[in-house]
């Protein structure tokens, strides 16, 4: 069996764990999530924990659905945030009710709407906070909003994740 599967989920306090056959919901003070579990796991509320075993010989899945339940207790009581800076010359972002506005560079603004359970912020013109719940919606949404212009590799413009390193290549020499 998968070692990451052996280990149990600690449900902290005010989180809340209900198992209805093949679904499982976890509740907590950030919000409610929800995971839709395989025929070839079990989980077992226990004593203010969960414990996730596999039915048969898919140890794998044993352990990717327990890293999952992990992610969603963790964001349910913390939380997640991603943060993304813009790197350029007139490279600006803004909030308009719920959608991110941003100008980058191109002849026309970008509009992002913000998608379910994640929450935009802009302390900055140049900084852009994505907050939610779900692990994999925030991961998304600021991959989404990161993909409009990715950062070029000859002066490093662009939108980049909090402290990453651009590797910037040398300029042709005549």
């Amino acid at each position: 069996m998968s070692r990451v599967a052996k280990r149990p989920i600690l449900l902290g306090k005010g989180v809340d764990c209900t198992i209805n056959g093949a679904s499982v919901s976890v509740k907590g003070p950030r919000g409610q999530l929800q995971l839709s579990i395989p025929k070839e796991v079990s989980v077992v509320l226990e004593e203010g924990s969960l414990q996730v075993a596999p039915t048969g010989d898919h140890s794998a899945m044993a352990g990717t659905i327990r890293a999952l339940l992990s992610n969603m207790v963790t964001g349910v009581t913390t939380g997640y945030e991603r943060k993304l800076e813009l790197v350029g010359v007139g490279y600006r972002a803004a909030m308009a009710g719920k959608d991110l506005n941003l100008t980058l560079g191109f002849s026309h603004p970008v509009v992002f709407k913000a998608p379910e359970g994640v929450t935009l912020e802009t302390p900055s013109q140049t900084e852009i906070l994505i907050k939610g719940a779900d692990k994999q919606r925030v991961g998304e949404a600021a991959a989404k909003i990161r993909a409009f212009r990715s950062p070029e590799p000859y002066k490093g413009k662009g939108v980049r994740y909090a402290g990453e390193k651009i590797t910037l290549k040398e300029a042709k020499k005549a």
